[in-house]
């Protein structure tokens, strides 16, 4: 029996002063110094994660399979940027410096944990995290059932990789050789900058082989060696910004090509917020 799906109604955390309503649907700021962090509300839902098998370049992993996401999150509108980083961290870890839009990379897994405890430690309640591999995708997808949120191919217009490597059959354009400023290429249908390309994101999971079952809630295998990263890269060829593409690499590695994308915990509450809408 198909598990019921019953939507929350999200309520502003401790640290938020105003909620705002607009086509992409709800959103919140959070403000670090002179830095901030936009979050969009995600509804809980059912998708199918994964690719079919005609999927055009479609990975060996990528077996798609039913999954219901039972509580809604807010995730980050964007990957962290330097900005945000430096306001939490003195040090910035990344090559590309030279705007503080951009987004922070060269991060390990351990060094993202290791943001999110201290962001944690300003804003008890908070419930900063990385988002599961499960939420990432469903998030990337917002409801769409393409290779990617936009559609069947993607342009350099609307996705930073390496343009020389198009999917097959799409036009080759632009090769950037960095990474632009977090929120410079179009939004998804929900909201969300750059889930397609620019950087790596890492996920909560540790990597392993999906089930062929349908999933409620999965959070990925309990040990393993490898963490998940999501999305693709500014120096990847488009079929790695693919909604379904997986990659994965040891936690402690630190690519100029990872950064990642802070997720909330759902806090439940039986008030509703849309009357607080300022």
């Amino acid at each position: 029996m198909m598990s019921e799906i019953i939507p929350s109604k999200p309520i502003p955390p401790p640290w938020v002063s105003n909620v705002v309503e607009d086509h992409f649907g709800l959103s919140v700021i959070l403000h670090v110094g002179n830095a901030q962090q936009v979050f969009r509300w995600i509804e809980p839902g059912r998708f199918l994660m994964g690719a079919p098998a005609d999927e055009s370049e479609r990975g060996s992993a990528e077996l798609q399979h039913e999954v219901t996401l039972s509580s809604g999150y807010w995730l980050a509108d964007t990957a962290c940027t330097q900005a945000f980083w430096l306001a939490v961290w003195p040090v910035n870890p990344s090559h590309f410096q030279d705007h503080p839009q951009n987004p922070v990379e060269n991060v390990s897994w351990h060094d993202a944990q290791g943001f999110i405890v201290q962001l944690n430690r300003r804003f008890p309640g908070l419930c900063a995290r990385l988002p599961s591999e499960a939420e990432w995708e469903y998030a990337c997808r917002a409801m769409t059932t393409t290779p990617f949120s936009f559609g069947n191919q993607v342009s350099v217009e609307q996705v930073n990789f390496h343009g020389n490597y198009p999917c097959i059959g799409g036009d080759k354009g632009l090769y950037r050789q960095r990474t632009v400023p977090v929120g410079s290429l179009p939004a998804n249908p929900w909201g969300l900058y750059e889930m397609h390309g620019n950087v790596w994101e890492w996920c909560a999971d540790w990597y392993g082989e999906y089930p062929a079952t349908p999933q409620f809630d999965p959070r990925g295998p309990i040990i393993g060696k490898m963490r998940v990263l999501r999305g693709g890269t500014w120096s990847d060829p488009a079929r790695y910004a693919r909604s379904a593409n997986r990659s994965r690499i040891e936690p402690a590695y630190r690519p100029r090509s990872s950064g990642f994308r802070i997720a909330l915990g759902q806090i439940r509450d039986p008030v509703g917020m849309r009357n607080r809408i300022g």
